[in-house]
Order: C-alpha cells, then structure tokens, then sequence
C-alpha cells in the first residue's frame, strides 16, 4: 500500500510538472507574439500613418508653387506656374485649369476679397471664383474680367511675353483693388479701371511699362510698390508718390560674380509696425525712418522670396536654400525633408499650421522641426 501510495504520488507530481511546462511553453509563445507586434506594430502603422495624407497631384509639370490662401471657409488655395490652381477641404485636392475655365494654368497672385470672392491673378489676365457658384465641372466656374489698356500706353515690344500677366494685387482699405501688371498698375471700384502711372520709376522689367511688380497696403493705407528694376521702392500716400533709396546688398559677394541689388519687394507690416523687404541681397526693414539691412552676415542667404508673421510674431523667411525663423534676435535654418529647398511661399493657416511652396511645385506642411511633402509628380 506504501509503494502504492508513492508511485501514484509520483505519477500525480509529473502530471502536474507537464502541465506547468505546458502552461509555460503557451505564455513564452504568446510573449514572443506580444514583442514581435511590439517590435513591428508601431512602424508599419507609423509608415502607414506618413501615406495616409492626400497630396496635390502634378500631372501637367513640375514648375512652381507661387501663392496660396486660406478662404473664409477655411479651404486653402495654391497657385502654381504649371498646373493651374488647387484646393483642399482638409480631405483632400481639387485641381482646376483651363479645362475649368481658367484662363491660364501659370498662376502667380491670390486674393480673396471681402465678398469672398477668389481672385486669381494669371499670366493672361485676372480671373476669379464665386463660391456661391458650384464648382461642378458641368458649369461655369471661373470668370474673367479684361483690364483696358489705355491708348497711350506704350506698345509691349517684348517677343517672349506677349500676355497681360498679374504680378500681385490687394483689395485696400477702401474697398478698391489694386493690379500690377505687365502693362502696369490698375485700380478697379467694381466698374472701371484706371491706370496708375508709376513716373517716379524710370525702368521696366520685362517692358517698358511693368515699372513694379510687387505691392503692398499698410496700416495708415499707404501704397508700397517695388520691383527688380528700380533704385529703392515707392510709397503712395493717397496724394502723391515718394521715392525711398535702399543700402545696397550684394548677391554672390563671396563668389567669382557678385552682384549688386538695391530694390526691394515689400512683402509685410508686423505687428510693431515695421515694413520688411525681400531682394536677391537679402532683406530690409523700415521703421518708419530709417532701413536696416539683414545678409548673411546675420544669417540669411543671398536670395530671400518671402516673409510672413505668423500669429507668435515671429518672422518666417523663405529663401533659395530653405526657411528660416527669426525671432527678433537671431536665425534659425530649417531644410530638412525639402526636396528642392527654394522657397516660393510660405502659408500660416488658422490653426496655426505652416505650409510652403518650393519650385518644381513642391508642397510641404512644416512640423516645427521637418517638412512633410504634400505633392508628388504623376504623368
């Protein structure tokens, strides 16, 4: 009975040892699952995660991301030199282009006036897009308005340019809108146009009458006008037009062909009421009394195309090699994830988000530290 008793002790403790190296072999197996999902989860929905944004889809060429906007609705538009004009709803891209009724697909200006109008400023003209009209491919989309040339104007002896391409526009204080144009400056009431002769510049650029090319309202509704072929830049004061010199900056200076650059294109008012400059030597800044220069020897590079003021008050600037932030006090160089790093325009939206065109109609979402494309080439 003893032997007995022990053998099935004996057979009843190795029943038991099986069952734990059981039980034990199944939780290995199931901790081993655990660390590998744990391992390889994260990544793939990471990279899953990076694919799942839309993208503005370039399909006619590569070009440039000109301009952009944020509508009252909320919908941001951009312009590019090739592929006409898109829009995201925060789902996803519409591309609109001749085939809509655009007029051209080089866009280089928007605007969106009180009305809520989209006005687009093309290479052929001015267009615009009532939002209270549908976008349905069916109708009507865009229309156009033709500015008249006055009949003194002298002739567009230009071979290459034989367009009535829109540089920039504003709507001011006033109400009234503003054109620069290839022909020159316009200003629109809603029924007629008149010309705005810029006599106090004496050279053209790509004619003898596109005296500025870039225009910009301040606070007390002065009229600030610039371009590449002018010594200095203009302000209008509702009365008469003064000409302000800028220091002279110099693109290349290091290099085996410096240039020299003394234009400027205003771009913006801060919020301390200081109006800043873009040129190929850099940037300016006018405090009402006197301009500052800012080169490279303060951190920015030769070629600056853009500068913003985003709800911090802190300064973007777009350049031909990337963006940088200024803070009052010093640069700071942001480049990574650009595929081609110059810089066209730059977009704060109103949740705060940063987002900037690049040549060959790059478009990106800045995080803080990296940029995330938004665009990609389809035939």
């Amino acid at each position: 009975m003893v032997c007995f008793a022990s053998m099935a002790s004996l057979l009843k403790e190795n029943f038991k040892k099986k069952e734990m190296m059981k039980y034990t072999n199944i939780f290995t197996f199931l901790t081993m699952i655990l660390f590998c999902s744990a391992c390889n989860g994260p990544d793939k929905k990471e990279l899953q995660k990076e694919k799942e944004h839309p993208k503005l889809i370039k399909n006619l060429g590569n070009g440039n991301m000109s301009c952009a906007l944020q509508d009252k609705e909320g919908n941001l538009w951009f312009g590019t030199t090739e592929n006409g004009l898109y829009k995201y709803d925060g789902k996803s891209f519409s591309q609109f282009t001749v085939a809509n009724g655009l007029n051209s697909n080089e866009i280089s200006c928007l605007l969106e006036d009180r009305a809520g109008r989209i006005w687009i400023g093309t290479k052929e003209g001015i267009c615009y897009y009532d939002p209270s009209a549908s976008l349905s491919s069916g109708g009507k989309t865009f229309a156009h308005i033709q500015i008249p040339l006055p009949k003194n104007l002298p002739p567009n002896k230009n071979p290459y340019y034989q367009n009535h391409w829109i540089y920039s526009m504003l709507q001011a204080i006033d109400g009234k809108f503003w054109f620069v144009t290839i022909d020159g400056v316009y200003i629109y009431n809603g029924k007629s146009f008149t010309h705005f002769p810029m006599t106090e510049a004496p050279n053209g650029f790509l004619t003898s009458n596109d005296k500025v090319e870039r225009i910009l309202e301040d606070k007390d509704a002065n009229i600030w006008f610039g371009g590449r072929t002018n010594e200095g830049v203009f302000r209008y004061d509702g009365k008469s037009v003064t000409h302000f010199k800028v220091p002279e900056l110099i693109q290349g200076q290091n290099g085996p062909r410096p240039k020299p650059h003394s234009w400027g294109w205003p771009q913006l008012q801060d919020k301390n009421g200081n109006i800043w400059f873009s040129s190929w030597g850099g940037a300016y800044r006018y405090d009402g009394k006197t301009f500052t220069s800012f080169t490279t020897k303060d951190g920015l590079p030769h070629e600056v195309t853009r500068i913003i003021e985003d709800k911090k008050g802190n300064l973007w600037f777009g350049a031909s090699d990337g963006l940088r932030l200024y803070d009052g006090k010093t640069f700071t160089y942001f480049n990574e994830g650009l595929i081609n790093p110059w810089i066209w325009e730059i977009l704060e939206d109103k949740t705060g988000n940063l987002w900037v065109g690049t040549r060959e109609t790059g478009l990106y979402l800045f995080d803080g530290k990296k940029f995330i494309t938004y665009s990609e080439y389809k035939h």
